[in-house]
């Protein structure tokens, strides 16, 4: 089917979403977009996207993408009462889902859309806002071969880093959990040492160079390193949702008998940042901040007082 007649649905306009979908606007495809909150899809009309009030106008298109944050809001905008399927709608041909969930809420999501009538493709990703715009996407992907070999040209699109097919099922699911552990433990310990040096008089920005320029350095630690210099937590991903996957990663490594200890230390110093956000004048925002300003909780631990070093440094990006 070419993509001139293809009729794709997106439904969720985060931080994420949002300039997901507008890359596949701005392909050429056709895109009917629902997010919760109207105001966050309607800047994806000026790309050419049509806006809809209601998920079951979703139903009985050709492939409908999803981005949100639990499994249960998963469940909810396809089988609620309000949902893609409300009404008895026809289901989508070809369900894509981009969301970190747990592979039980996946599992269920799967049978109960294959039961509907669709082909269900597990599709989480790599990155964020700044990595979209770029053009440094990347994702994994499962389920059924001849369905993902179907969508990998949309996904493509999305994520063209690369896209990488590693079987049947929730697979996927697993390779994003994973992922986003090591996510959680890199970030701890690229924190712990650039104090550690910052402390002993080495400047931030200075030592991330180098850190950057080195064979330990990645596309993630700098892109994080303006952060971590300038003290800017502009939110890319929040610490609940990072404390979230850390526990998906520790509920799997206890299933499957995997001793996960260096996870299970980064998530106590996570939950550390969750106690000193409660010094904060307002604990709930705070919260909502970037995961990297755990970065200030692990200062005041250090008995460090950290101020921006007002440096521009490069993310990788540009």
């Amino acid at each position: 089917m070419s993509k001139n007649t293809q009729k794709i649905g997106w439904i969720g306009t985060g931080r994420m979403g949002a300039p997901m979908a507008e890359r596949l606007l701005k392909a050429g495809y056709d895109v009917t977009v629902w997010n919760r909150t109207r105001a966050k899809a309607e800047p994806l009309a000026k790309s050419g996207g049509k806006v809809v009030d209601k998920l079951s106008d979703l139903a009985g298109l050709d492939v409908v993408f999803s981005i949100v944050s639990t499994g249960k809001d998963l469940d909810e905008i396809y089988f609620g009462p309000n949902g893609v399927l409300a009404g008895g709608g026809k289901a989508p041909k070809i369900v894509v889902d981009c969301s970190t969930i747990s592979i039980e809420d996946s599992v269920d999501i799967r049978r109960k859309l294959m039961e509907a009538g669709s082909d269900y493709i597990t599709a989480p990703v790599s990155g964020n806002a700044k990595v979209i715009k770029a053009g440094k996407l990347s994702s994994v992907i499962s389920g059924p071969e001849a369905t993902a070999n179907s969508v990998k040209p949309l996904i493509d699109i999305i994520a063209p880093q690369g896209v990488a097919y590693v079987g049947e099922g929730d697979l996927a699911r697993v390779c994003k959990i994973a992922h986003n552990v090591m996510l959680g433990v890199v970030i701890e310990n690229l924190i712990e040492i650039t104090l550690l040096a910052n402390k002993m008089g080495v400047p931030r920005h200075a030592f991330l160079a180098f850190m950057n320029n080195g064979v330990m350095g990645s596309m993630f630690t700098k892109y994080k390193s303006p952060a971590l210099v300038n003290l800017d937590w502009t939110t890319t991903f929040t610490p609940e949702l990072l404390r979230k996957d850390l526990d998906l990663g520790l509920a799997l490594g206890r299933e499957f008998d995997v001793p996960m200890p260096v996870t299970a230390a980064t998530r106590e110093v996570l939950q550390g940042h969750f106690g000193a956000a409660m010094l904060q004048k307002d604990p709930e925002a705070y919260l909502q901040k970037d995961f990297a300003a755990l970065m200030e909780t692990m200062a005041l631990a250090s008995g460090m007082t950290l101020e921006p070093e007002n440096v521009k440094v490069a993310t990788g990006l540009e």
